[in-house]
């Protein structure tokens, strides 16, 4: 039976993570969490009493917790979702994502290797960071979608920060020899995200009869990838992916903003019409002043991953509509 230590696991994506595997794997999970402001447990009730779950409640720049939690459990993997990762609250509090991201990234590779060092000779491990498509930076308008070898140009705090833990972890392995690899997943969407992120913002707005703020003309581009379908792509890597690789996570689903937001406004049209104005949802809409450093487009290639088998499952029409549903009171 796999064991394996999980960081972040009460976010929106590591909480899915978690779901997933103690339920399709025979795997223990251990979740280490700081449940810091966006932290959602009650998305892991489910779990509670699971044999095979445990929780750590902890900080990942706690290096005497971390070094604790790898020698007690033997984990064959870590998984690090540990991150702030709202590029608005980045643009206005850049600290605390450098201490997160990349400070605590550094905290876990020293302590897996320093670990790793005594224990020479046992069974395998790999450490699965997973970052985002950001890092690429602005496609443009008809730039061709994002590759694993392409050069980064992160371009908003949140972003840069992704891209140095990452560099880290390359340089990790490129100097130690360091047993890790890289995932680089496009915007998820799905049950259990924290209501600042743009889908469940809308929807809450909407259901208020709020106005609903759209940054600039909304011709943004981005990828939309459902968490469940993000989640079984990062167990195919801990099973198949090649150490010191960097693989990319799409569901080739490009939308401008104005478009997804369109969508999710005639799903609540039909979902709850009592609460759509004279107009529908849509015209709760309101563009707003651009955000700063606002990137234009994000889209991934991730043929590397699919040579692998995996694929996205769920629809996007599906995987909207239920992500709406379960945001309804």
């Amino acid at each position: 039976m796999k064991s394996l230590l999980v960081t972040g696991g009460c976010g929106f994506i590591g909480s899915a993570f978690i779901r997933w595997a103690l339920a399709n794997t025979k795997a223990t999970i251990v979740n280490l969490d700081a449940l810091t402001y966006a932290a959602q447990p009650q998305a892991l009730a489910c779990v509670e009493g699971d044999g095979g779950y445990y929780f750590v409640k902890g900080d990942i720049n706690n290096a005497d917790l971390v070094s604790k939690l790898l020698e007690e459990h033997q984990p064959c993997a870590l998984i690090n979702f540990a991150a702030e990762s709202h590029v608005d609250r980045s643009i206005t509090a850049p600290m605390e994502f450098s201490r997160t991201n990349i400070q605590g990234t550094l905290t876990l590779l020293e302590a897996c290797r320093s670990w790793l060092q005594v224990r020479a000779g046992s069974r395998p491990f790999r450490f699965l960071q997973v970052s985002t498509d950001e890092v690429y930076g602005d496609l443009g308008p008809k730039g061709a979608a994002a590759q694993e070898g392409d050069p980064w140009h992160p371009g908003s705090p949140y972003a840069a920060s992704k891209a140095a833990a990452d560099h880290l972890v390359d340089a990790w392995v490129h100097t130690y020899g360091f047993p890790a690899l890289i995932s680089h997943a496009s915007n998820n969407y799905g049950p259990w995200q924290y209501p600042e992120k743009l889908i469940p913002r809308v929807i809450q707005c909407a259901l208020a009869g709020d106005t609903i703020p759209l940054y600039g003309s909304g011709e943004q581009v981005r990828d939309w990838l459902h968490v469940d379908d993000h989640v079984k792509a990062l167990w195919c890597l801990l099973e198949q992916g090649k150490l010191g690789e960097h693989y990319n996570i799409g569901a080739d689903c490009q939308l401008t903003n104005l478009c997804l937001v369109n969508a999710i406004c005639a799903h609540l049209d039909g979902l709850r019409p009592a609460s759509a104005p004279a107009g529908g949802h849509a015209s709760l809409i309101r563009h707003v002043a651009d955000r700063a450093g606002h990137d234009w487009r994000y889209a991934l290639n991730s043929s590397k991953m699919q040579a692998l088998g995996w694929r996205p499952q769920v629809s996007f029409e599906q995987g909207l509509r239920d992500t709406v549903a379960f945001y309804l009171p």
